[in-house]
């Protein structure tokens, strides 16, 4: 099955091992050498400094993207000389993660030789992201096992979870961001799934690594991941399943066998592969046990210490954070408890009160799939609504290209309520907001206003928009706290604009997402530091903030299976929060809110520290 693709430019072979990837890119983009740019650049050079600069960002870029193809498919940048990109998966191997630490220190120590004190700000800004986001990466991968997400948010210890590997990412990704226009497309998409065994068994060997070291999944994270492999293999084995329609959905009116090929990939190579990692998860399931948190598992603290730093790219520590949720969850429920009180909630806790509005029918969407395309109509008209907003809340828009579109079905039972993301940097792949609708249960008229403010617009889709106009490397590397702060700040936005002015339970339904971040860093921190249960956490959300049981067993699990990102959102947001409040003191008058946002976004995604250097340049530009 493993045949040559269609292409008149350069060759690609498979089967494409993974010793072998390095020589699929047709030019040399990927592999720039960094070695001449790093000189020192005296005020004589400043002519050449923006060029200069601009060229070791970009060496950077495409020798991170050489590991992460998918990556550069997703941004749309795998086209002519790196076309090669679009015909190749992640090498998720160990040698492939060994391979990627060493090209992150190779570049760090390289781009830590550059001086750039003759660059412009954007220059400079660009640089200090680099640097950070590849030093956490770094430590990440001195941990003693792991996914370490280089620029991204995803970092966790198990490689195979109910919400985390190939067996996930892959299909999700082939059927929504590969893009299938030409013979060429199909046959990259077909070169892809050929290889998609292999990088399942790269990930298979480090699932038995860390389980040699002691690192097993709590027994309830197993039992997902166990029930979600064997539908996703019953589904491969249904004539190829979703990886094989997605493919002949979109080659209609393109000619070739692409579906025998196809089927022959999955029945052939991928489903005994997804086998092999079916039998391991069984295996360790025999072996595990309930405790949650890192605490309970080998150098789990030093583990969580570098994942929660990663995620707020803040130093500051599990119990400090875990008081601040605390804290911020009272603030919250006091500006809720007037607003229940005048809707005739007067008895019991913010939570209990919460409880008892979650049940009234009136917010409730109807169940099974005439609720769920309910729910989708609900969410389209809620995005046209808050993009003709955007003109109030920003200087230069970006046009907040959004596709609304389900989970797949075997993702469902082990994904948040709903998650998003821009699109490709020349827009012709949309972003997406992904829903989960699993059961309509999940979502409430007075809930999902905010949730589409979080992941679409202007949440996450619009941002990511505005790091798309950045220098490639820019729109790649992202900290979960800005990306996740920004979304807060987005349904902070929606409330602040109008969306509940005359909504009081839609306003509720933002305070209390708002307060369900607050809970977050209570947790997450309780469940990795503190020794908390599973069903203590669950217990937290649903009496403290009356959120349904049927959302957050799955967040709880979720902040199993990553440590430490949960605490991001809210970290990111107060400082977004803290950083306007001093701009607003500063400029008095002068202050307007559009040029603030301006300034957040078109400062890309930055660390939390980076992004107060960002603000203080807005401020002493607008006093000028």
């Amino acid at each position: 099955m493993k045949n040559t693709p269609r292409n008149d430019t350069f060759t690609v072979r498979r089967p494409v091992s993974r010793r072998d990837t390095l020589h699929l890119l047709a030019a040399g983009t990927a592999g720039i050498a960094l070695s001449g740019l790093v000189r020192p650049l005296t005020a004589s050079a400043s002519a050449e400094a923006a060029t200069t600069g601009a060229a070791a960002l970009d060496a950077i870029a495409w020798r991170l993207l050489d590991h992460q193809p998918e990556r550069a498919t997703g941004l749309g940048v795998d086209t002519g000389e790196n076309a090669g990109l679009r015909y190749r998966l992640e090498d998720r191997s160990q040698d492939g993660v060994n391979a990627l630490a060493a090209k992150l220190r190779e570049d760090l120590a390289r781009i830590e030789a550059i001086d750039t004190t003759a660059f412009d700000y954007s220059t400079r800004t660009s640089f200090a992201v680099v640097k950070s986001a590849y030093a956490t990466a770094l430590d990440g991968f001195a941990q003693p096992y792991g996914d370490v997400a280089v620029g991204s948010w995803r970092n966790t210890p198990y490689v195979v979870i109910q919400n985390v590997g190939a067996y996930l990412d892959t299909p999700r990704f082939l059927d929504a961001d590969h893009p299938v226009h030409t013979g060429q497309d199909a046959d990259a998409y077909i070169a892809r799934l050929g290889q998609m065994d292999e990088q399942l068994d790269g990930e298979l060997g480090r699932m038995r690594s860390a389980a040699d070291k002691g690192l097993i999944a709590p027994d309830f994270l197993l039992d997902r991941a166990i029930a979600q492999m064997t539908s996703t293999i019953a589904d491969a084995r249904d004539g190829g399943g979703g990886m094989v329609q997605s493919l002949v959905k979109r080659t209609a009116d393109i000619p070739g066998d692409w579906e025998k090929q196809a089927q022959q990939a999955v029945a052939e190579e991928i489903v005994p592969a997804l086998e092999r990692q079916l039998a391991e998860l069984q295996r360790q399931r025999g072996l595990a046990t309930g405790d949650p948190g890192m605490r309970e598992r080998p150098q789990g603290a030093e583990f969580y210490a570098w994942a929660l730093r990663a995620s707020t790219t803040t130093r500051v520590p599990a119990e400090e954070i875990h008081q601040l949720g605390k804290d911020q969850l009272a603030e919250l429920h006091g500006r809720m408890d007037p607003i229940l009180k005048s809707l005739g909630y007067t008895q019991g806790t913010v939570g209990q009160r919460m409880t008892a509005l979650g049940s009234d029918k009136r917010f409730m969407f109807p169940e099974g799939d005439p609720g769920r395309k309910e729910i989708l109509a609900f969410i389209q008209k809620r995005i046209d609504w808050i993009r003709a907003q955007m003109p109030r809340a920003f200087r230069h828009l970006v046009q907040g290209n959004v596709e609304v579109r389900r989970l797949p079905l075997a993702e469902e039972p082990g994904a948040p309520t709903a998650y998003g993301g821009a699109g490709s940097k020349d827009g012709k792949i949309p972003g997406k907001m992904w829903i989960n609708l699993r059961t309509t249960d999940l979502h409430r008229k007075y809930d999902l206003p905010t949730l589409v403010h979080h992941e679409s617009i202007p949440g996450h889709v619009w941002q990511g928009e505005y790091a798309n106009r950045l220098p490639l490397i820019r729109s790649i590397l992202a900290f979960n706290a800005y990306s996740e702060g920004w979304a807060l700040y987005g349904e902070q936005l929606g409330d602040e604009l109008g969306a509940y002015d005359d909504d009081p339970v839609g306003r509720l339904g933002y305070l209390q997402s708002i307060a369900f971040r607050a809970c977050r860093m209570v947790v997450d921190t309780g469940l990795h530091s503190q020794g908390w249960t599973r069903e203590q956490a669950v217990q937290f959300f649903m009496e403290k903030n009356g959120n349904k049981r049927e959302e957050v067993v799955n967040e709880v699990d979720r902040y199993c299976s990553w440590p430490g990102q949960a605490c991001g959102y809210k970290m990111g947001h107060n400082q977004i929060n803290r950083q306007r409040e001093r701009a607003i003191a500063a400029l008095g008058s002068a202050y307007d809110l559009r040029d603030f946002d301006q300034a957040v976004v078109d400062g890309g995604n930055v660390p939390l520290d980076v992004l107060a250097d960002n603000i203080t340049a807005y401020i002493e530009a607008a006093r000028v």
